[in-house]
């Protein structure tokens, strides 16, 4: 690309996740957005960029990467046409509805050399990114267990997915990053109780590579919104709120106990609390920014196609878990891995 033009992005889907890429993307320093493709078009006419019904009007403006924002169900037929067309593509996640798709996206965007990531945002909030840090630093010491809660009311933007690929895949991928360890096995059971298709809430209990134990607990059937991350370790444990982005430390104490029928007892004592002040930058925009970085040939941490696919895997065997009441080996090199089931639709 020549030195000083800006990149020419392209936004494919006007729902809410999308109408918020293309207000990022139409501050994003040294990207143009030229054109949106939907439907529906822009009934708010916020976004100063034409709106175009067919992704052939949009690559016809010529863009040099495009964010895919439209129903999961549809990624893989918009990414692999991105591919063929030689266009970068920053799809949002999860990167596919089943494993089957995901790997076809990869291959795709693999094979053309192109830049092509996942929009798994939270690894872009503060507090998980501070978080990240100080473990890779040793401030928890050894990690013993990762719990996640991720509860809110239903989120009526979502017609073609449950509630294990809409937002446990948040958890799937922030858990794998944050610790630097791969899911080993996964056991899981849902419900759903609100009439549609798909499951509504899911209770995960899991292990990683390194023997880590994992708890995500998911639901859209709670009127209280919450967003919590709980990583425990043999220094006390770490609290993040990734709605706030606040990221509290809570220290393991060595106190002296008198009490000789407690000697034996190997246990922790509540030591000091703090709270860590980090700065507080939008998800969203570092995100854009990341990839944008990527696609001009930049040193960039995005979240790849290949790791996408990971996250769908393991999905995939929560809902097969869940389905066979089975606990599903997930390590890589299993076979039954590439072959997991697909993502009812």
């Amino acid at each position: 690309m020549s030195q000083g033009r800006k990149l020419r992005a392209g936004l494919i889907g006007l729902g809410a996740m999308g109408r918020n890429h293309g207000r990022v993307l139409s501050g994003l320093d040294g990207v143009e957005l030229v054109g949106i493709v939907d439907p529906a078009g822009d009934p708010n006419g916020v976004l100063r960029a034409p709106v175009v019904p067919q992704l052939d009007d949009l690559l016809a403006l010529g863009i040099d990467y495009a964010v895919v924002a439209c129903p999961t169900a549809l990624h893989e037929q918009v990414g692999l046409e991105l591919a063929r067309n030689g266009v970068c593509a920053l799809i949002e996640k999860p990167l596919a509805q089943s494993v089957e798709a995901a790997s076809r996206l990869v291959d795709a965007f693999e094979s053309a050399g192109l830049v092509a990531g996942v929009g798994h945002i939270e690894r872009y909030n503060p507090a998980l990114q501070n978080l990240r840090t100080r473990l890779e630093a040793g401030e928890l010491g050894e990690v013993f267990q990762v719990v996640t809660r991720r509860q809110g009311p239903f989120p009526h933007r979502i017609a073609d997915v449950g509630v294990v690929m809409d937002l446990a895949t948040h958890d799937i991928d922030l858990t794998a990053w944050v610790t630097g360890h791969d899911y080993a096995s996964v056991s899981a059971r849902t419900v759903s109780r609100s009439g549609r298709l798909h499951e509504d809430m899911v209770a995960v209990v899991g292990q990683l590579t390194d023997g880590t134990m994992v708890n995500h607990l998911v639901n859209w059937l709670s009127p209280l919104k919450e967003r919590s991350t709980v990583i425990t370790g043999d220094k006390g444990c770490f609290v993040a709120d990734t709605l706030t982005a606040d990221l509290t430390f809570y220290a393991n104490a060595a106190i002296d106990t008198e009490w000789e029928a407690l000697r034996a007892f190997r246990g922790v004592a509540e030591g000091d609390m703090v709270r860590y002040a980090i700065p507080k930058r939008e998800p969203l925009l570092v995100e854009h920014e990341r990839f944008r970085d990527a696609v001009e040939g930049k040193e960039s941490d995005i979240v790849t196609l290949r790791q996408g696919l990971r996250t769908v895997q393991v999905a995939a065997a929560l809902l097969r878990s869940a389905t066979d009441g089975s606990t599903v080996d997930v390590r890589r090199g299993d076979p039954s891995v590439a072959t997991e089931v697909v993502v009812p639709s």
